[in-house]
């Protein structure tokens, strides 16, 4: 003879909180495995593949760089062109922000547009331009005059100073007024 004990019938609100704790617990497993997953996944191997021409570029050593800087126009004495070409083999970065400074006052050009600092990529043999406006706005009477402007291709390098009258700037000097340097471009215009 078997002997058959009743059970208590669980209230419905218990079975319930049981069920939804159990599907809480399957949900936030679920969400777990999920980045796991996608990081597998990733991991396995890029979406896209890397080539040599979007490949990162190191930074260029300032050896394999020749900086030049002159006046634009003669009847424009405070606006630069400045350019950086890339005597190595291999391509390289510079920043995309010439960082231009002006005989010993403190402070660079501001880049514009308004920009923070990325590298730009430079190709073997490829030649990047820049504009640099050395009085941007009407001069106030502070405006200041130096003798020698110095062109970086990148922060991290010291620079080629370029005196006033190698650039084609009036003999007094070049007049500097919140300056202002375009990006790195492919073409001089």
């Amino acid at each position: 003879m078997r002997f058959h004990r009743p059970t208590a019938p669980r209230p419905a609100r218990r079975r319930a909180a049981v069920r939804g704790t159990a599907l809480l617990t399957t949900i936030t497993a679920a969400l777990v495995t999920l980045p796991t997953a996608a990081a597998t996944a990733s991991a396995a191997g890029p979406a896209a593949p890397t080539t040599a021409k979007n490949a990162p570029a190191p930074r260029c050593a300032e050896s394999a760089l020749t900086v030049s800087a002159s006046v634009l126009a003669a009847h424009h004495p405070d606006v630069l062109r400045i350019g950086v070409t890339n005597r190595g083999a291999a391509p390289c970065a510079v920043d995309r922000i010439p960082t231009v400074t002006f005989g010993d006052l403190d402070g660079a050009a501001e880049p514009d547009p308004p920009a923070e600092s990325a590298p730009y990529r430079l190709a073997p043999g490829a030649t990047a331009y820049a504009t640099v406006r050395t009085v941007t706005g009407a001069p106030a009477p502070a405006a200041r005059t130096v003798g020698f402007v110095t062109v970086a291709a990148d922060p991290s390098h010291h620079g080629r100073r370029f005196d006033a009258a190698a650039l084609g700037a009036p003999p007094t000097g070049i007049r500097v007024w919140s300056p202002t340097t375009t990006w790195w471009r492919p073409t001089p215009a």
